[in-house]
């Protein structure tokens, strides 16, 4: 496994009341739920990025006002226009 590492002064964790695990753990869901919303990441790989489950991953999309499902309303009409008939 990959590990990687940043360097921060001990007064970011302060400023933000977040011991370092809680930080790294922050950082991680949060390039997820960013790298799902710009449609770079699949729900299960960003939830694996996340360290998350599935649904967990949900429950912090909807917490950060994310919508779970990333698809425009052109995709939708031209599927619709494919199952048509």
């Amino acid at each position: 496994m990959t590990q990687v590492t940043f360097d921060f002064s001990a007064d970011v964790f302060a400023a933000l009341r977040k011991s370092p695990q809680e930080f790294a753990d922050e950082m991680r869901v949060a390039a997820a739920v960013h790298w799902y919303s710009q449609g770079l990441l699949a729900q299960s790989k960003a939830a694996e990025i996340a360290g998350l489950d599935r649904a967990a991953f949900l429950d912090e999309l909807h917490k950060r006002g994310v919508p779970a499902v990333q698809v425009t309303l052109d995709e939708l009409r031209d599927e619709l226009t494919d199952r048509a008939p």
